[in-house]
């Protein structure tokens, strides 16, 4: 009813295994990574509004536009280095996630090439072998019709009776007919 085979064949399970084993890993990777950017977001928020806090109150508290400036300047020094770490922290998950999609691929990239070739070798395979079974039904129809006189039953080739003499069945089929209606006029 269907084109497609019901089962799978045993290459193209491996494959998909393999594939799936790769997927599942380096999304883990990836996961883990943007939840240690999450965590280091929020830390940075966290930070950020802990430091805008403080400066709020020293300005807040300040009594003078001198105290104001010195406030706000003594501020801006942490919030820096912060901002600075927060960089550091972030060039170090890139360079670890990079580090660990790269342990994750070069575990699976063996097994991967190897289910893939198997995959690509029997997908070759049958594909010759359903071109060989195409091919033969072709030959075997062209030999049908270009004889026409075999016999599906033994396969073998039957002359075509005539009811004329052996001269009759050397003559083409238009001198045969002009034999048989001299024949009939003269008997």
């Amino acid at each position: 009813m269907y084109p497609f085979p019901q089962t799978i064949a045993p290459a193209v399970r491996t494959h998909i295994d393999a594939q799936t084993a790769f997927l599942n890993d380096m999304s883990k990777s990836l996961f883990s990574a943007f939840q240690q950017m999450c965590d280091l977001n929020i830390q940075l928020v966290q930070t950020m509004l802990e430091e805008t806090t403080l400066a709020s109150k020293q300005v807040l508290s300040a009594d003078r536009q001198s105290e104001l400036l010195s406030a706000a300047t003594s501020r801006t020094q942490p919030a820096t280095e912060k901002l600075r770490a927060y960089q550091q922290h972030i060039a170090r998950l890139a360079a670890d996630a990079q580090v660990d999609l790269s342990r994750v691929t070069e575990q699976h990239v063996q097994n991967t090439t190897r289910t893939a070739r198997a995959l690509a070798d029997e997908v070759a395979r049958d594909a010759t072998e359903q071109t060989e079974r195409g091919l033969r039904a072709q030959q075997e129809t062209v030999r049908q019709f270009s004889d026409p006189f075999i016999r599906a039953g033994n396969g073998a080739a039957q002359p075509h009776a005539s009811g004329g003499t052996s001269q009759g069945q050397q003559m083409p089929p238009g001198q045969q007919q002009g034999s048989k209606d001299q024949r009939a006029t003269t008997h």
